[in-house]
């Protein structure tokens, strides 16, 4: 990490704590989502009303989701920096094994 500065190493660390905290929330969601469905079926099966829970907290996670990944995910400056050293990494590994 010493190739690095400290505000690059500062932003990869808020990256990497946002990416944390929507796979926590996505987590929270799906068990707490099974638990109402649960209950529903259980208590009341003749209306279904978990859904509105799901379908309202689902727009919920959609948003965190586009708030973490979104406009970066569609190939963004950082993947094409990415891929390239990717690339290269790939192309110097042949060259040494030859």
């Amino acid at each position: 990490m010493e190739q690095f500065n400290k505000s690059e190493i500062e932003r990869m660390r808020n990256r990497v704590q946002a990416i944390r905290g929507f796979y926590t929330h996505f987590i929270i969601y799906l068990l707490v989502n099974i638990v109402l469905v649960i209950v529903n079926l259980l208590n009341t099966p003749e209306v279904y009303w978990f859904y509105w829970t799901t379908l309202g907290w689902g727009i919920g996670v959609a948003s965190h989701w586009w708030g973490v990944f979104g406009s970066r995910i569609f190939f963004s400056r950082d993947w094409e920096e990415k891929k390239i050293r990717e690339l290269l990494d790939k192309e110097r590994q042949k060259g040494q094994e030859h």
